[in-house]
């Protein structure tokens, strides 16, 4: 079993992992199947376990399962089930706790007034510290994922309107949160102060929908109305919907990786199309990391778009070199020595009438511990290409992540224990070159990255955290009353 788990990690352990995605909708008497096919175009968000809860009037009814969306909620029948018309949904891929049932979301509690649900995307910085402080306190804890202590937040608060309590909630957490959760009265979605996670509002037949990304929206036909604004709160009842903005002012810091790698191509984060965005990266990277070569290869699906923009910054043709296998699930094949190093293979092929003797332009968009690069690099040779040079549409990633992207420990990130020829050698490129943070800033449309307040979540290349990081550096919080806070909400 431990050699399974160590050809999984093989293949699948060099690169980031995605987070999770959440959707809701209020008052559709279709809800749950609107929901699914929402959760269909988040799966890229997370392929581990999906689930549904939905309100019909009088109950809750819930559906979690480990696996995709289409394993689970492609079913008519359960469909039916899950009567209602109001519905959130989650999918899931476990940056906190492990995979297994218990933790799959959305979760939910029989609280004072009635039932909640509650779906989280992001992760929080002082979760494991609010739990010990919850445990000791008396409470049972029932999962192990950091999306419960909001549940605990809520059901101890003693305000009387659920909406102050779940404010209440909020004021405890740190670190990154986008939140949907669901009553027998109300949808409400929530972001956390810097903005760091994705949330956006839309309308489908004049029901209000929340969802991680546009492309949720897109699927089902939706209106785009707006962005869910950074530390604002999103109420929606039969009463229309009601922002609050429950927290002091700040510049949003949206998370920069939502636009090289998690969100989908096709979604519009924050006003800015991902897919314009990303070949502006290739085009800063061409204009940053110049190179004589004879074709641009993407490593796909993550490279294309860059290397659509460096082919045409650079004027190097295009060309898919690299073909990758689409239907490729868990192996079940024996992970001998001679598997492993085939590996890859399961997933990319090398095109070699494209590659065959030519000076290659490969293009990703990040490198994370580096021994994906190594291969495919490997595989470019082996089919004739006379020369590879890598490039990554981003910097080098330098620090770990604590806000919900799976990022490996520092010591096992390539870039943090290796200088740039350092990792060339270990990729075996003939050059390795990033895109740098100035270039990153650019390519977004912003002239300089502001040092003091940085325009964008970027912690991984630069070391700034935007928030606190309690259960990290192990520091004691200032006292706080879980079940009633000082101030005012």
């Amino acid at each position: 079993m431990d050699e399974m788990v160590g050809f999984e990690d093989d293949l699948d352990g060099d690169t980031l992992r995605e987070e999770c995605g959440v959707f809701g909708i209020f008052g559709h008497p279709d809800a749950a199947a609107i929901t699914a096919l929402g959760l269909h175009a988040l799966q890229h968000r997370g392929q581990e376990a999906a689930g549904i809860v939905t309100f019909d009037g009088r109950r809750f009814h819930s559906e979690r399962r480990l696996g995709l969306v289409g394993d689970t909620f492609s079913d008519p029948a359960l469909i039916k089930q899950l009567a209602g018309d109001s519905a959130i949904g989650h999918v899931r891929y476990s940056t906190t706790g492990e995979t297994i049932l218990r933790n799959v979301q959305p979760l939910f509690a029989e609280i004072e007034g009635g039932g909640f649900a509650i779906g989280h995307n992001g992760n929080l910085t002082n979760g494991l510290t609010l739990r010990r402080q919850l445990v000791t306190e008396g409470a049972i804890c029932q999962s192990t994922t950091d999306t419960e202590v909001m549940l605990h937040l809520v059901a101890r608060s003693k305000r009387n309107r659920f909406v102050d309590r779940f404010v209440e909630g909020l004021r405890q957490l740190e670190g990154a949160y986008a939140l949907v959760g669901l009553t027998n009265k109300k949808l409400i979605g929530a972001r956390d102060p810097a903005g760091i996670r994705p949330l956006v509002l839309g309308m489908l037949d004049g029901h209000p929908i929340l969802a991680s990304e546009t492309c949720a929206l897109d699927i089902i036909g939706a209106r785009y109305v707006r962005d869910v604004e950074n530390g604002e709160v999103i109420v929606v009842s039969e009463d229309g919907v009601e922002s609050l903005k429950p927290f002091p002012p700040m510049p949003p810091r949206p998370c920069i990786f939502e636009f090289i790698y998690f969100a989908r191509p096709d979604s519009v984060v924050g006003g800015r199309s991902v897919y314009q965005v990303r070949k502006g990266f290739g085009r800063e990277l061409a204009r940053e990391t110049a190179v004589e070569a004879d074709v641009v290869v993407p490593v796909p699906d993550s490279g294309v778009p860059a290397a659509i923009g460096y082919a045409q910054q650079s004027g190097i043709p295009y060309e898919l070199g690299i073909i990758r296998n689409h239907y490729v699930g868990r192996t079940f094949i024996q992970p001998t020595q001679t598997i492993r190093e085939m590996g890859v293979r399961l997933k990319h092929s090398a095109n070699r009438a494209v590659v065959a003797g030519k000076r290659i332009v490969l293009v990703d968009d990040s490198l994370v511990r580096g021994t994906t690069s190594v291969k495919i690099v490997q595989m470019m040779r082996d089919a004739g290409a006379r020369e590879v040079h890598f490039r990554i549409a981003s910097p080098p990633i330098t620090n770990p992540d604590y806000y919900g992207i799976d990022t490996p420990e520092r010591d096992k990130l390539l870039a943090a224990n290796h200088d740039l020829e350092g990792m060339r050698s270990y990729i075996g490129a003939d050059t390795l070159a990033f895109l740098s943070v100035e270039g990153l800033y650019r390519a977004m449309g912003v002239e300089a990255r502001d040092p003091v307040r940085p325009q964008f979540t970027d912690h991984c290349f630069t070391g700034d955290y935007p928030t606190a990081l309690t259960d990290r550096d192990g520091e004691t919080p200032p006292p706080r009353q879980l079940s009633l806070l000082a101030e005012a909400s």
